[in-house]
């Protein structure tokens, strides 16, 4: 049996706007992770369970410090199973969060990831992924907490496998929105703003006729492609709005890989 005696690790650090006590609130509550990063649950307490969930996956995991509002730290233990290792020989994945706040009304956020592995290829590209998300996550944060911060969220996750080339499917989608620029954007009924066009993901800001985030995304799965649909709501009507809309999404998405 091989040791997990290989370390991994990851630190970055993100400026964003907003007192200590509400940043705090957004990378520490179910609420507050959900309004940005991905459905959430959050036990607010040192030994706390939390649960992110990724469609029909969840990553469960346990709170090991709660300082309020500058640490907070947790781990994973099932991290290997994300990407479809179960049963790896790692040890659990460590997360920590440590605001700082500045002079002028903002934060600095530094995430700090870690644990060990055997050395294996998938665990290097499972921290390079990682790397590579966190940079869009704290753009939607620092939207978040211009435009939505503290406010009560319904959230919508919508996936859809086609066969695919990553490449095709994400052009295939961002033709299929209209996505082209940054700026205003219509989407049947719905408008908005795009805010970021990334490689693989981007954000529209919902104006009409919810307020909101729609993060669309496209991961590569080996011989097929996975496409996503993250979305925030911040209004009275969002659950009724997520009910109507998850099926349009589902569809519209499956629809892409049909397309010759």
């Amino acid at each position: 049996m091989t040791t997990p005696d290989r370390p991994l690790r990851l630190e970055l650090s993100f400026e964003v706007p907003g007192p200590p006590e509400q940043v705090w609130d957004a990378i520490a509550t179910a609420n507050g992770m959900s309004g940005w990063f991905m459905p959430s649950d959050v036990e607010e307490r040192a030994g706390g369970a939390v649960v992110f969930h990724m469609g029909e996956t969840d990553s469960p995991g346990h709170i090991t410090d709660w300082d309020p509002p500058r640490r907070i730290a947790y781990e994973e233990p099932d991290w290997a199973s994300l990407v479809g290792q179960e049963g790896a020989d790692v040890t659990p994945l460590a997360t920590e969060f440590l605001v700082e706040a500045k002079a002028g009304g903002t934060c600095v956020v530094r995430v700090v990831s870690s644990a060990f592995g055997t050395g294996a290829d998938w665990e290097r590209e499972f921290f390079d992924d990682m790397e590579r998300g966190w940079a869009p996550a704290f753009d939607t944060l620092r939207h978040y907490l211009v435009h939505f911060p503290g406010q009560k969220v319904t959230t919508m996750w919508v996936d859809a496998q086609v066969e695919m080339s990553p490449s095709d499917a994400w052009a295939a989608l961002r033709t299929g929105l209209g996505a082209h620029e940054l700026g205003p954007i219509e989407i049947r009924d719905l408008k908005g703003e795009v805010e970021r066009i990334g490689a693989e993901e981007l954000l529209v800001r919902l104006t009409e006729p919810v307020p909101g985030f729609l993060r669309f995304a496209s991961y590569n799965m080996g011989d097929k492609t996975l496409l996503n649909v993250n979305g925030q709501v911040f209004s009275d009507d969002a659950p009724s709005f997520v009910e109507r809309e998850r099926p349009i999404w589902t569809e519209w998405l499956q629809s892409l890989g049909s397309k010759p």
